[in-house]
């Protein structure tokens, strides 16, 4: 068990400088043709444009390797609202920021 300095037990906590996290499988952007900051580059600007409407932080872009479904032509993404529903996302990457942030479910209903 790990304790603060202050002698109270419990994990200490530092804060988070982004609103949310989206993982991003490394082989479809891979397959995809796309790097990694290429892939991070299209995600936060939808994200923005998702949190520009209610002031939300921008998201954290987080390679990871394969996410479950191997989509031919599109990438697979999860966000923390996608996952707690038990979803992976599959999204298209050529579509405009405000297109991806409807469908990147940032705590909504997919369409």
């Amino acid at each position: 068990m790990v304790m603060a300095r202050d002698g109270s037990n419990g994990p200490r906590t530092a804060k988070a400088g982004f609103g949310d996290v989206i993982l991003v499988c490394r082989k479809c952007a891979k397959r995809q043709g796309m790097s990694g900051r290429d892939v991070a580059r299209v995600l936060k600007r939808a994200g923005k444009a998702a949190g520009e409407a209610d002031g939300r932080r921008k998201p954290k872009v987080v390679e990871t390797g394969c996410l479950g479904p191997c989509p031919k032509h599109l990438l697979a993404v999860a966000t923390s609202a996608s996952l707690a529903r038990g979803r992976i996302v599959l999204l298209d990457p050529t579509l405009p920021a405000d297109e991806l942030a409807a469908l990147l479910d940032f705590g909504s209903e997919p369409r």
